[in-house]
């Protein structure tokens, strides 16, 4: 990553960071997977006929990196089935049937939290991962040397097209987000915070601006970033917060960096407040087939299609349907999919939006160069990959990209860049573990 600020400048389609938050209406039923992390799945703690309440936990951690999972709504649980995940890979869920109560576990109060154990078995508890797309357990983010940070990076920086969720968090609900900081402040020594937000985003920078001028024994920066995707990726972040720069195996705290989401921190707020787990999402419904478009509170385990219909339902068949954003989103088949712990979005695409142009033959013209992240170059990657040498591909790095899309954005061919790395990160990675293996 050279000092060059690359990127792109894409159609930000923000309409719905102004738009009142609506709560959706108890499902009828909800389908929770055990799986909405990285990391092992969860193991079922239910069983069928149980009844549940919503904070009840229907899901046990499975190992160091993975994630309990809790209720959201409260009813009797009437199966326990496979989930079709979006790598299309399956897990066990847990299908809910609602009695329109949403009464409360005895089990929800708040944690007691006054030093590190204690905050890090409290995050872990609450079943926060990161909400910003990666989900990550964001105890095991947290569990770190405190003599080892130097920054704590709270991203705000939303910058996929359409998506505003992340907003309306700065927007709403910076007493959270103000509790959390406070209390890593208290529990891990964090000392020095840096919130990155888009220039585009001048609302959510002054209220986070009042918010840090509001917490005491902290310096909390805000700092107002260009609007250049994908300025919310982990390393670009912290990059062009704090000018370090993060090695291709390397994490943020290799360089003294945590990077949370907004969303994430002021989730933990909201745990530490009350003792609710993570049980609802706020969720961005957009695209040209919504009726109504605006960012709907969701609980976890309800359909796409229950999500659309409190927007007023689609106007016409969609031609793609999208978890997050257009750039690093995933297409879905249908509307049965649930709401998870990290969807920030879904989209219902036209055929005019969601149409793609043709493909033809690379001109050389290097624009995919100049445009990536990280320097790479998808053109001699996509050569390297027709010809299906790993070691070639290894040496070009491609493992170091973060899949953002830019490269197919920019293409004046049309080419499927992204796609082809993504075979390419794979390929190279089967071939080390066949070499393993000899």
């Amino acid at each position: 990553m050279g000092s060059k600020l690359r990127g792109i400048h894409t159609p930000h389609r923000k309409d719905t960071k102004n738009s009142p938050v609506i709560r959706m209406d108890i499902p009828s039923t909800v389908t929770i997977p055990m799986s909405m992390h990285i990391g092992k799945p969860a193991t079922p703690t239910v069983k069928v006929g149980d009844l549940v309440k919503v904070g009840t936990k229907i899901g046990e951690a499975n190992g160091y990196v993975s994630s309990p999972i809790y209720s959201s709504v409260s009813g009797k649980v009437a199966k326990i089935g496979e989930y079709l995940m979006l790598s299309g890979g399956t897990v066990p869920s847990v299908i809910i049937e609602s009695d329109g109560e949403m009464a409360v576990d005895e089990s929800v109060t708040p944690p007691s939290v006054n030093n590190k154990d204690e905050f890090i078995d409290a995050v872990k508890n609450s079943g926060i991962v990161g909400l910003g797309g990666a989900g990550f357990p964001t105890y095991v983010k947290l569990n770190v040397d405190p003599e080892k940070i130097d920054y704590l990076i709270i991203n705000g920086a939303e910058c996929e097209p359409y998506v505003t969720s992340d907003t309306v968090t700065m927007l709403t609900r910076e007493d959270d987000m103000a509790l959390a900081l406070e209390t890593m402040q208290r529990c891990l020594g964090i000392k020095n915070v840096i919130i990155g937000i888009e220039n585009n985003n001048k609302k959510a920078a002054v209220n986070m601006q009042k918010m840090a001028e509001n917490i005491k024994d902290l310096s909390v920066k805000v700092q107002v970033l260009p609007s250049v995707y994908p300025q919310g990726g982990e390393k670009v972040l912290v990059y062009h917060t704090t000018g370090r720069k993060i090695g291709a195996d390397k994490l943020p705290i290799d360089v003294g960096c945590i990077v949370i989401n907004c969303t994430t921190v002021a989730a933990i707020g909201a745990y530490l407040r009350t003792g609710m787990p993570l049980v609802e999402k706020c969720v961005t419904v957009e695209g040209g087939c919504v009726a109504k478009p605006q960012n709907v509170i969701a609980p976890i385990g309800a359909s796409l299609k229950e999500v659309f219909d409190c927007c007023g339902g689609l106007t016409e068949q969609p031609a793609k349907l999208v978890y997050g954003g257009p750039m690093m989103g995933i297409t879905v088949q249908n509307t049965g999919y649930s709401v998870i712990k990290n969807t920030n979005a879904v989209l219902a695409l036209t055929t005019k939006e969601a149409k793609l142009p043709k493909t033809t033959a690379c001109i050389r013209c290097g624009t995919c160069v100049n445009t990536c992240p990280f320097g790479l170059a998808p053109v001699s990657i996509a050569e390297a990959y027709d010809k299906k040498d790993a070691n070639l591909l290894s040496d070009l790095a491609v493992l170091s990209c973060m899949e953002c899309g830019c490269c197919s954005f920019v293409c004046p061919a049309n080419r499927p860049l992204v796609q082809i790395n993504k075979l390419s990160k794979q390929f190279v990675k089967d071939e080390a573990k066949k070499e393993a293996n000899k």
